[in-house]
């Protein structure tokens, strides 16, 4: 059963599901009619069209908390690169920031990215490069503590060369990791997009030092033809 963003079931049933093809036009790159025929056709496209979320990314942190169960009601999460937001709307009604449901504890989520993002109900969103020196003591302020889970689906812009790309997006999840190990509270979790590619072995050795238990998961949202997997750290020990 689909959820929307306000965490009530959907259906699509009595949809059809058409294929749309895409001829390559004058002075378009016959990669980019691909990725605009894919997007066109891709059924997780099409259901956060349907179902109000910003983005296809945002069917990936919902499957993993499906499993994991980090975004619990009264978390406190700090979602690095947020924008364009599908990750927070998936939070916020999961960790109950908004305190709709009765007589559970109300959540706490914090933004951040480097560029403006259109307001989120439920979110605090802020501009910041958490790379910066003090980014660590900012987000703590605004969190109004540690944090239960810092999570993170960034990616380098492409550079067309797999290996770069490969080692721009574990170099971004390394120092996500270290920025989580500032303001992570005992016991918290740290969620993050890694490329497969042998690169990521120091970052592996890393994590299983802080946290009781890592895992290596391909939620079914993320494209088979795609090298991205999620590193989930939970139990992280101080």
């Amino acid at each position: 059963m689909n959820k929307g963003p306000d965490g009530k079931n959907t259906s699509g049933r009595g949809q059809r599901d058409l294929t749309v093809k895409v001829k390559t036009a004058r002075g378009r790159r016959a990669s980019s009619t691909r990725w605009l025929q894919r997007q066109l056709n891709d059924p997780y496209v099409k259901r956060a069209q349907n179902e109000g979320y910003r983005g296809r990314a945002a069917f990936k942190i919902m499957e993993l908390d499906d499993k994991f169960r980090f975004l619990v009601p009264g978390a406190r999460v700090v979602d690095l690169g947020a924008a364009p937001g599908g990750w927070i709307q998936v939070a916020v009604p999961r960790i109950n920031a908004l305190g709709e449901k009765g007589g559970k504890a109300v959540g706490r989520i914090i933004g951040v990215d480097l560029q403006e993002m259109e307001p989120i109900t439920g979110a605090e969103l802020h501009v910041l490069d958490f790379m910066d020196e003090g980014a660590d003591d900012k987000v703590k302020e605004w969190l109004g503590g540690k944090a239960d889970v810092v999570m993170s689906d960034m990616a380098a812009s492409s550079s067309g060369h797999k290996q770069t790309d490969h080692l721009r997006i574990i170099s971004l999840c390394e120092a996500a990791a270290y920025l989580s190990f500032d303001v992570l509270e005992v016991g918290g979790t740290f969620v993050s997009k890694v490329l497969a590619g042998g690169a990521e072995g120091e970052l592996q050795k890393l994590l299983k030092q802080r946290f009781t238990k890592v895992a290596n998961v391909k939620p079914p949202s993320s494209r088979s033809d795609s090298s991205e997997k999620f590193v989930v750290a939970t139990g992280f020990r101080g």
